[in-house]
């Protein structure tokens, strides 16, 4: 358990842990130095990966930790990009540099939407009715030619329904007639053979036509023309609800469905309506910013210490060898 908080930042920065215990106490000060500053950029982002998946991508917990955990992987891997450069070019510097200004920048916005979380619900009731304004005549005038046209088969309809009660009452009854049809066999004619009389039968189909008098089969097809108009008017009185509580319900649907960039956008017109929210937003920038930095600036600020001088010394030696490897097989 011995040096447990040294083999710890060995772990986070890369160095060779039985190379650094052979090394002067300096050494373990740049390790311990390296390490405190990566786990500041690390627990940062891991609240930042965890609260953004928690909050627009809505995982479960595990999940969100899933989240923090990649953002914190993402964060070692690219701090000892520098913590393991012995001289960082110039190039590396730049890139580090900018790379920090842009992890910065979105830090800040994610964390300013959960700092500015009651003062954006608040922009966000003007935003929502100004998207909803927008889209309200498009959703009305579809519902509205949707009534119309109900309107219209339903006054066709209820036209339809007054012809056949008017026919109705002038002929309640109609003629109905049936027709029947059975065979008889008849006699046609006798004969005589062998001193006795035959008949020859025929068989004639015969038709008999009744008529009766039936009701109206017009009054038959009242009662389905009557749920027929009933349905049309019940779907009329439906959609003129939804045409009248159509602005709440848009309202309601766009709040529950703001997603990341609506929020972004309520932020920016805060944040270009206040300056104070404005000040605030880039003091949270500069915070990440040299945050971001930190471990950059160590490494910048650090001279050569003996563990550099000895992993140097192991290539410089290991080189030798294969040279001298390689003029033994020529």
């Amino acid at each position: 358990m011995k040096h447990l908080w040294v083999r710890f930042g060995c772990f986070m920065t890369g160095y060779n842990y039985n190379i650094l215990r052979n090394c002067s106490e300096a050494a373990f000060k740049s390790v311990k130095k390296y390490t405190a500053a990566m786990l500041i950029v690390c627990i940062l982002w891991f609240f930042i990966g965890f609260t953004f998946a928690h909050r627009y991508l809505s995982l479960g917990l595990p999940g969100c930790m899933l989240a923090g955990l990649l953002s914190t992987i993402i964060i070692v891997q690219v701090e000892k990009q520098i913590v393991l450069s012995f001289n960082p070019s110039r190039l590396l510097l730049i890139f580090r540099g900018c790379l920090a200004f842009m992890m910065s920048i979105l830090g800040a916005v994610i964390i300013d939407q959960i700092l500015f979380e009651k003062d954006i619900e608040i922009e966000k009731i003007s935003y929502i009715s100004e998207k909803v304004d927008r889209i309200l005549p498009s959703k009305t005038d579809e519902l509205r030619k949707q009534i119309v046209a109900l309107d219209t088969t339903i006054n066709k309809k209820e036209q339809d329904k007054e012809n056949y009660v008017e026919d109705i009452s002038k002929h309640p009854t109609t003629i109905g007639t049936t027709t029947q049809m059975s065979t008889k066999r008849v006699p046609m004619q006798t004969a005589t053979s062998s001193g006795k009389d035959t008949t020859i039968l025929k068989t004639v189909n015969e038709t008999t036509t009744t008529t009766t008098l039936v009701p109206n089969p017009k009054i038959a097809l009242l009662s389905s023309l009557d749920s027929t108009i009933g349905a049309m008017r019940k779907q009329r009185a439906q959609k003129e609800n939804e045409l009248l509580h159509m602005k709440p319900a848009l309202e309601k649907e766009m709040k529950a469905n703001t997603g990341f960039l609506d929020e972004l956008t309520i932020m920016t017109r805060m944040l270009s309506a206040s300056h104070v929210a404005l000040c605030f937003w880039l003091l949270w920038i500069l915070f990440f910013l040299f945050i971001e930095m930190l471990v950059l600036f160590s490494k910048m600020g650090d001279r050569s210490n003996d563990y550099e001088k000895v992993v140097l010394h192991h290539m410089n030696l290991q080189m030798r060898r294969l040279d001298a490897l390689g003029k033994g097989f020529e």
